[in-house]
């Protein structure tokens, strides 16, 4: 990773870009063969998600098949690939969705509903698979639970009441412990061997501001970091001693939308936002008292909605912005 501070972090050769008829906002990223889906996000029932091909080699990054393209049921709140088989890709919205990935063809394999009483489900606003036990995803739902799904046999592992209003998302640190975050500002922790007991960690300064994504560093599951609804802050935290943030990285100039650790380094994440910006930012191991600067700054065409940076291309960075899927090379 080279410094370029306050400069464009991308030069054209290093950047490769893929318009879609439809403004795009969920993407994932498969280990080999590489693969990028998009979803699109219309405000209507009829939605698309569009499987990538990706050449890192050729910078080539275009359609696999028109007929690897699907219909979703609304826009897919999160879409994600297994983290062994690039055949197989998840996504959230109505319900947790899983399909087969074929030849030529993609196949729905499991529509799961984490209501017990009702055929419907309460929206689906994030999840994430286990990489350490591939059966198991979570769900977070705007019905205030989170739903941890057995996904090789089909059936819900636990549910639990996890905050006091919307769970915006979720992520897994080890085998058996996720976190979560909310409406109800808090960052919780949940460990599957005592349901009975959650750990807040931190909470939003202003009572009830809400948490919107949380990202667990894989590399050193001690930090995790959230962001704020409306708040150009990047919050933080290392789970040892919760409440107080260990950094706030507050040089976007709009709202952050999207956070993503690097995944080969314990000490470098990547920010975006309605400013148009991705920022990446090296973590000291002491913080001045100036505040932290990016190393690294790229500036897209408009306000960036998602970003990923995928452990399957950890060379790239992959964002989405207007109709506009990008990977940049870093």
């Amino acid at each position: 990773m080279e410094h370029s501070s306050q400069e464009s972090l991308m030069k054209h050769s290093n950047s490769i870009t893929y318009e879609s008829p439809y403004p795009l906002y969920s993407l994932a990223i498969s280990h080999s063969p590489y693969r990028v889906a998009i979803g699109s996000f219309l405000e209507t029932y009829n939605n698309r998600v569009d499987i990538l091909s990706f050449d890192p080699d050729a910078l080539t990054l275009k359609p696999h098949l028109p007929s690897l393209s699907f219909d979703h049921p609304y826009p897919p709140t999160k879409l994600m690939f297994h983290p062994s088989n690039p055949n197989l890709l998840a996504s959230s919205g109505d319900f947790l969705r899983l399909w087969d990935l074929r030849d030529h063809s993609v196949e729905p394999l499991s529509v799961l509903n984490n209501s017990k009483s009702s055929e419907f489900c309460a929206p689906l606003t994030s999840f994430d698979w286990n990489d350490i036990e591939p059966r198991r995803v979570g769900t977070s739902s705007i019905d205030t639970t989170c739903t941890i799904w057995d996904v090789d046999k089909g059936v819900v592992e636990t549910q639990l009441i996890a905050h006091d209003k919307e769970v915006y998302d979720i992520a897994w640190g080890e085998a058996r412990v996720f976190a979560s975050v909310s409406a109800d500002g808090s960052v919780r922790i949940f460990d599957l061997r005592d349901k009975e007991h959650s750990t807040i960690i931190y909470e939003s300064p202003l009572p009830d501001t809400p948490l919107l994504r949380l990202a667990w560093n894989k590399q050193d599951l001690r930090y995790m970091a959230t962001i704020l609804m409306d708040s150009n802050k990047v919050v933080i935290l290392d789970i040892r001693s919760p409440t107080i943030p260990v950094a706030e990285l507050e040089r976007h100039a709009a709202s952050v939308n999207a956070i993503s650790w690097a995944p080969q380094s314990c000490r470098h994440i990547c920010s975006a936002g309605d400013d148009t910006q991705a920022l990446i930012w090296e973590l000291p191991t002491v913080a001045g008292p100036n505040g932290i600067d990016p190393m690294s700054v790229y500036s897209a065409g408009s306000e960036i909605n998602q970003l990923q940076w995928s452990a399957a291309v950890p060379d790239w960075i992959a964002i989405a912005f207007s109709n506009k899927m990008q990977l940049l090379k870093v």
